[in-house]
């Protein structure tokens, strides 16, 4: 029954890579996750409720039945939303380093030198998610900060609405 289980999960993952692969947009997903899993997880809920009656609560199927019941509700959500995953793999690769490093982070100095931190951190996180070199992106940040206004709109300064500087310099080679 386990082998019977996991080849339905299995399945789950292999038909999202498919889509993945195609690049479905969310509504393309939404669509094809109500026809190919509506049924598969049916019946997982059906052997998730009967199979405990045929194991030991502790043991290793009777505890992953009341996990799959008890997180049923989120688990059937999933066929109301195309953006969604089946887990939380890349959220929780993308925090690694913070979970790794958060008891070395615990007495960093002041106060609130936690709260500088974590601003750091998320513009650093956020550069290398588009492909920008933090250094250079806190070098041109930093150099433009103090030729702006008090209460200036600093929206432009973020990762996300960055465009790498561009070099005017001109080489000796380029000015003749």
């Amino acid at each position: 029954m386990a082998q019977w289980i996991l080849g339905q999960i299995a399945q789950l993952y292999h038909l999202e890579n498919l889509w993945d692969e195609a690049g479905l947009d969310d509504s393309q997903r939404l669509a094809r996750r109500r026809r190919h899993f509506t049924r598969r997880l049916y019946w997982l809920k059906i052997v998730g409720i009967r199979l405990p009656q045929h194991v030991l609560p502790k043991s290793g199927l009777g505890k992953a039945c009341t996990y799959l019941l008890g997180q049923w509700s989120p688990l059937v959500e999933h066929l109301n939303h195309g953006q969604t995953r089946l887990d939380n793999n890349l959220i929780e690769n993308a925090i690694r380093h913070t979970a790794l490093g958060k008891k070395n982070w615990l007495f960093i100095g002041h106060p609130d030198a936690g709260q500088r931190s974590a601003i750091i951190y998320s513009l650093v996180v956020s550069c290398l998610r588009r492909g920008i070199d933090p250094l250079d992106y806190l070098r041109d940040v930093l150099g433009r900060l103090p030729q702006l206004c008090p209460g200036a709109d600093l929206s432009a300064l973020l990762p996300c609405n960055c465009k790498p500087p561009v070099d005017i310099e001109l080489t000796a080679v380029e000015k003749s």
